[in-house]
Formats: C-alpha cells, sequence, structure tokens
C-alpha cells in the first residue's frame, strides 16, 4: 500500500503505536475504550439540564466528587447508599490523610465494611 494513500497512512501510523496497542494483549485490565465510564457517567450526562446550576463553582466542584465518589462506589460493587452512610459514620474519626483514603471504595476495609449495619 503506497504511503500516501489513506489507508497506507493508517498503516504507517499503525506501526509507530504498536507497542502501545499491544498492551491491551498483555493485561486483561486495560481496555481500548472507555466505553464502560461512558456508561456510568450516563446518568449524569442525562440529567445535566437538573444540575446546570450548582449554585457557585464551589457548588459544582463538591458535586462532581460526589459523583466521582458513588460511581467509584459503584465500580468497586458497594451500594452507593450504604456505602456513603457508612463513610460519613466514620468520617468524624479520621484524623489524617490516611484514614480518608483508607475510606475510599478501592481501599475500604472490606470485612468492616460488610459488618456495618445502618438505620
Amino acid at each position: 500500500m503506497p504511503p500516501s494513500t489513506l489507508l497506507g497512512k493508517a498503516i504507517y501510523y499503525t506501526q509507530g503505536e504498536w507497542s502501545k496497542l499491544t498492551k491491551y494483549i498483555l493485561s486483561p485490565h486495560l481496555t481500548p475504550d472507555n466505553n464502560m465510564i461512558e456508561n456510568a457517567i450516563r446518568p449524569f450526562v442525562l440529567g445535566r439540564k437538573n444540575w446546570l446550576f450548582s449554585g457557585s463553582p464551589r457548588g459544582a466542584h463538591s458535586s462532581a466528587a460526589l459523583y466521582s465518589i458513588i460511581e467509584t462506589a459503584k465500580a468497586n460493587a458497594y451500594e452507593p447508599f450504604k456505602y456513603l452512610s457508612y463513610i460519613f459514620s466514620k468520617i468524624p474519626f479520621c484524623k489524617n490523610k490516611k484514614d480518608f483514603k483508607n475510606l475510599l471504595p478501592q481501599y475500604l476495609d472490606k470485612t468492616e465494611y460488610n459488618s456495618f449495619s445502618f438505620q
């Protein structure tokens, strides 16, 4: 294929990116797209008119942080209401950054979380 054609340019480009492309084959955790994240944020995107006015930039930042935490909890197989109840019961006892970090869904002590019951 001549390199001056569109297909030739595509092939040349692919050869230059080959080492990056093959990473997907070597690691089952990597995907060549972001469909999982796109699907996770779809409910928020569909409701964006409802959240168009957060009151202030600080309010918008807070909303984004909360949505991010909820979607990360879902991605780690936690039920959002129980997860939020759990962390809100633990936050008053956090003394440093490590304590707060340990409440993030990906670092959560599953044994303690599973024994948590909320009213």
